[in-house]
């Protein structure tokens, strides 16, 4: 702790605050999944074991004050495109989740990691952030009816008379302020007069109880592996493909900019120390939690919420796991958490991970052709994975146009065959 110039007292205080800033993923996590069909008691428990695992592994074995859960972004992806649009049952998701997290465990233990995540160009990583950061958003703007289907114009403004949809927007503007006035766990605590406020004006039926034993996880426990031989087609190796790719590069990503807040990146090399350790943290995180029945696991930007209130190690990753302990009893609250509540938690986090377009060149075409496209698809056809596909063909072509091409590596090539591959066969 001297080295790294914090005391105990704010590695407590630096816990707390992250899990404040990221405990609405107990909430809305069981609701994404849960529209996928899984028991949403049981992700609620899967939740928390994987982020306690994660937080511990981050803690303990990295020793950065990162904290990890099941990631945002990708629990839409799992739920709306690969379960709901490609019609993939949530066993054979879920082994997806765990081979691609064998791959991630991999790489973290080859020389390749650091070369695989600089190969990817920065443009289309922080447009593939910007591009998800829009899909969550519109995805808590249609579950909970303020944008709605319209055959004239494919969406229209839901019904503004409707409760349901009031709430929503009291929840968004609640959720908006509290975050504008930095407010510590202002996406928790938007979602708790949210639903204080359903309540209330009986929008939303009061809990049967507040505290209870911990739901069994069983329904969901363990269907990653009975299932791995479901991983047959080629459909499937893009699903893992894409819960590898943008695993990897979430996760690296928070750790870097966590490890900058935190002073611990070498400012002569960028070389930031132990991140070799994180990245195995989180890769082995996402593989024991699709165990356990949940999305990818990954790290949690809102941990420099922790940083910026003196966590400088590991211990503020303990507390946070220890803190999810203790939320594990509180599973019947879950049963007030509806779409108009976590309406505002996929806004807010949707609006900060779109400010990662201000890191892309916009003044070069070549550059801006291929992060527009991967964003806009990712909207527009309401799937990640195809936003991120179409982003990467267009990337070869304009740079190629441009003369540019021998800065385009072989991974990009072969992603461009075989994203073109994958519409001309599957899509």
């Amino acid at each position: 702790m001297k080295q790294r110039r914090t005391t105990v007292r704010a590695e407590l205080v630096g816990g707390l605050t992250t899990f404040l800033a990221m405990s609405y993923i107990l909430a809305v996590n069981p609701e994404l999944l849960g529209s996928a069909g899984m028991n949403k008691s049981a992700v609620f428990t899967a939740t928390v074991l994987a982020a306690i695992v994660g937080c511990l592994l981050m803690g303990l074995v990295a020793n950065f004050p990162v904290a990890l859960a099941p990631g945002m972004g990708l629990n839409a992806f799992f739920t709306y495109t690969v379960v709901q649009e490609w019609h993939i049952p949530w066993q054979t998701a879920l082994a997806g989740v765990f081979v691609a997290g064998i791959l991630f465990i991999l790489l973290t233990l080859s020389k390749l990691r650091d070369q695989l995540i600089n190969l990817i160009p920065s443009a289309l990583k922080y447009a593939v952030s910007a591009g998800i950061g829009l899909f969550i958003a519109f995805s808590g703007l249609q579950t909970s009816g303020i944008i709605v289907a319209n055959k004239s114009n494919a969406v229209a403004l839901g019904n503004l008379h409707n409760p349901t949809v009031l709430l929503a927007i009291f929840g968004i503007v609640v959720g908006v302020m509290l975050v504008t006035a930095n407010v510590t766990g202002g996406i928790f605590w938007g979602m708790f007069i949210t639903a204080a406020v359903g309540m209330i004006f009986q929008i939303i039926p009061l809990p049967t109880g507040i505290v209870s034993g911990i739901p069994s996880v069983q329904p969901i426990f363990g269907q990653a592996l009975t299932h791995l031989t479901d991983i047959n087609s080629f459909q499937m190796i893009i699903v893992i493909l894409t819960f590898f790719i943008i695993g990897l590069f979430d996760t690296s990503g928070t750790l870097v900019g966590v490890a900058t807040e935190a002073g611990m990146v070498n400012h002569d090399t960028g070389e930031v120390k132990g991140v070799g350790k994180a990245l195995f943290s989180g890769a082995l995180a996402t593989t024991i939690g699709a165990i356990f029945g949940t999305s990818p696991t990954t790290a949690y930007v809102e941990s420099t919420s922790g940083v910026a209130v003196g966590a400088r190690t590991g211990l503020s990753s303990v507390v946070a796991a220890a803190l999810f302990v203790v939320a594990a009893f509180f599973s019947p609250v879950l049963t007030v958490i509806t779409s108009a509540v976590t309406a505002s938690a996929l806004i807010i986090v949707g609006i900060l991970m779109l400010s990662n377009v201000q890191y892309i060149d916009w003044t070069k075409f070549e550059i801006a052709v291929p992060a527009f496209f991967t964003m806009i698809m990712m909207l527009l056809t309401y799937s990640i994975s195809e936003g991120l596909a179409v982003g990467f063909i267009f990337y070869p072509i304009t740079m190629t146009v441009k003369g540019r091409w021998r800065e385009v590596n072989a991974l990009m090539w072969t992603m461009m065959v075989v994203f073109i591959l994958y519409f001309t066969f599957v899509a």
